[in-house]
């Protein structure tokens, strides 16, 4: 299915929103909850899938939904479509401070894999799949850099991440980063997870057991701070509630 073609504005600088224009009959597909404001005139549609195979059936809606639970994503997904004459926007933004990546999916080759949670918004006709880490062991205990999204399409879909963002292209170097905080790349990079070298490194070094390495030819999109990070510090530093009663 080919994406429709949406126009579109980011706003704001530290604390992103993305406004998407659409005409008559476009659409827009986001996460249940990214939605900010619309104008009137779009109508908006809890359904079952991103809506990019039209023929898909029940069986194969149900086994999306079902990889869609086990990595605790909603089952639905919000249609938002414009249904009258001219031009009206629809804006989204994720539920913590970031910056919004704008990716044309032609551009990058069809497709792009990114985290689980980076996905925002996207032209209906984008495909957006969960995949797996294939080295199933490192992956596993990897935790944030076992379950990645996938995805394609020929349209524009949009990225949330936290902090600031740094885009690095790659021509055949390789790029370790913490597992957190990779956003996404595109086709053509290699994946991997590894563990940290050295028992002293693991236990005192403070950047955790695993790291992620990339190599390859393409772009990948690191965040500054990745939410995981900031829930930590914020749990780390809040008064503790119903512990030992002082005084007594």
């Amino acid at each position: 299915m080919k994406s429709h073609e949406i126009d579109y504005e980011i706003i704001g600088q530290s604390m992103q929103m993305v406004e998407v224009e659409l005409d008559q009959g476009e659409t827009v597909i986001a996460e249940a909850g990214a939605m900010n404001y619309m104008e009137d005139g779009i109508d908006f549609e809890a359904k079952m899938g991103d809506g990019s195979k039209v023929d898909q059936g029940f069986v194969g809606k149900l086994f999306s939904v079902g990889k869609r639970m086990l990595t605790g994503e909603s089952v639905f997904m919000t249609h938002f479509t414009s249904q009258v004459p001219g031009k009206r926007k629809v804006a989204f933004a994720a539920p913590f401070p970031g910056s919004i990546i704008a990716i044309n999916l032609a551009e990058m080759g069809g497709s792009i894999t990114c985290q689980k949670d980076s996905f925002l918004c996207a032209a209906l006709g984008t495909q957006v799949d969960i995949a797996f880490n294939r080295r199933l062991g490192s992956g596993f205990f990897g935790g944030e850099g076992f379950i990645l999204q996938h995805l394609s399409g020929d349209g524009m879909a949009f990225v949330h991440a936290g902090g600031t963002v740094v885009e690095k292209k790659l021509n055949g170097e390789t790029l370790r980063l913490d597992t957190g905080c990779l956003v996404a790349f595109s086709d053509g990079i290699e994946y991997s997870i590894e563990m940290t070298k050295g028992l002293k490194s693991m236990f005192f070094g403070g950047e955790g057991f695993f790291m992620a390495t990339l190599s390859g030819h393409g772009s990948v999109w690191i965040q500054s701070l990745p939410f995981s990070r900031l829930a930590d510090r914020i749990i780390q530093h809040a008064p503790q509630i119903g512990g030992s009663n002082q005084g007594e």
